[in-house]
């Protein structure tokens, strides 16, 4: 069964929240070691103790951090706009205080905004973004230079360098999950084709079926046309039964299936047809036998038909078949449920399907999901309504509608035959 496992606590925190945080405790901390603590024997020439005395450059403190918060807090819906803030009020930050270069500690919180813009943003827009961080850097080494001044190492090169890491790993990260949804995509679409190939080769066997009965059905009637005219008569109306419900339902299959067979040509893969059966194909009569299976197996399937019940074309048959046998197959490994209940609606123009049980667990077949891909597909094939999920209650249901077309007037009569 998929089980639910809660996120490490560092992906749970939003970004923004960690750009703050960055940001913050490189802010206010020259301003408790040097403003609010009482002197000590060290002082700092970039954070003097006079140096917030002004209105101007409290005020201009206050606005680099008015800017950073609102970038923090916009960071995830619009990154470009809550990047430039988080840089502009680092900068106003520097120069509330005087400075003539970006402390390193609070330059961290620019290079955890450019590491998320890297990891969701197109490639294009991350390198802008850095670009913008090392420009800033530029300018602030410049001015360095034609101020002459001589006072230590510049950090600017230093902070250049953490720029290019944190949008290295930015990068890799959203190379990593590009990977993975192409991963999963490619996944999905095989999961698809194996269904479809699946559906091909039981209505294979359905339509060698009903070739078989056509052919047996033609050669009774073949030989007893002189003899007893009626039950001529009577195995030719099967002969056009058969003939229509294979027709109807190659028709229905076909248009859906012919772009899965258009991609498979060229390949060399050989799709493995079964040999033609003259056994009947397995379909909604063998539910009850299916629901046995399943309750020996440990968990009770109860079966409940409603409306008026009534032979179905083989394909819609065979696939409402497919619906039930997976969903209690599911509800078996998946749900940790002890019971299930089958319903099964014959409506005037659909086949309603409904499979549902009280357990713990998921609807797939797999971690993956593609037994549900496998439901929806035959669902769709056959211009149907598939749906799964959760039950407010509690457990999960599975739930498809069938269209059934209507029949020919033949048809009826040789039904009623």
């Amino acid at each position: 069964m998929p089980t639910s496992v809660s996120s490490p606590l560092l992906k749970r925190i939003p970004p923004g929240l960690w750009t703050a945080l960055a940001w913050l405790a490189a802010a206010v901390q020259p301003i408790v070691e040097y403003i609010v603590m009482p002197p000590g024997p060290t002082h700092s020439l970039n954070f003097p103790r006079n140096g917030l005395d002004s209105l101007g450059a409290r005020a201009l403190l206050a606005l680099a951090f008015v800017l950073v918060l609102a970038g923090s807090a916009v960071l995830r819906r619009s990154t470009s706009p809550a990047y430039a803030l988080v840089i502009a009020g680092t900068v106003a930050s520097t120069v509330a205080w005087r400075q003539d270069e970006i402390p390193p500690l609070q330059f961290l919180a620019v290079d955890v905004a450019l590491c998320y813009i890297a990891a969701i943003r197109s490639r294009r827009s991350s390198l802008t973004a850095a670009a913008g961080a090392l420009g800033v850097l530029t300018c602030y080494f410049m001015m360095r230079l034609l101020m002459g001044d001589d006072s230590g190492i510049a950090p600017e090169p230093f902070l250049a360098l953490t720029v290019v890491i944190a949008w290295l790993i930015g990068n890799s990260v959203h190379q990593a999950r590009a990977h993975t949804e192409e991963l999963y995509a490619r996944a999905a679409v095989q999961a698809v084709t194996a269904e479809r190939l699946r559906i091909a080769r039981e209505m294979h066997d359905t339509v060698a079926h009903s070739i078989g009965i056509i052919a047996l059905q033609a050669g009774a009637a073949a030989r007893v046309v002189e003899t007893q005219p009626a039950r001529a008569r009577e195995a030719m109306l099967t002969v056009e039964k058969a003939g229509r419900e294979t027709l109807s339902g190659l028709r229905r299959m076909l248009g859906a299936l012919r772009q899965a067979d258009q991609n498979q040509e060229g390949t060399g893969q050989d799709h493995g047809l079964a040999p033609a059966s003259l056994q009947p194909a397995i379909g909604l009569a063998d539910v009850e036998r299916l629901a046995a299976t399943a309750t020996a197996a440990g968990v009770r399937v109860e079966v409940r038909r409603q409306g008026k019940h009534r032979p179905l074309p083989a394909d819609i048959d065979l696939a409402a078949f497919r619906i039930v046998q997976e969903s209690v197959t599911n509800a078996a490994r998946h749900s940790g449920a002890d019971s299930c209940l089958v319903r099964l609606e014959y409506r005037a123009d659909e086949l309603a399907v409904e499979v549902s049980d009280r357990g713990k667990g998921g609807g797939t077949s797999t971690d993956t999901g593609y037994g549900l891909i496998g439901m929806r597909e035959r669902a769709a094939l056959l211009r149907g309504d598939f749906t799964a999920g959760p039950r407010p209650g509690g457990g999960f249901l599975v739930s498809a509608r069938l269209p059934i077309p209507a029949m020919t007037e033949a048809e009826e009569k040789a039904r009623a035959i």
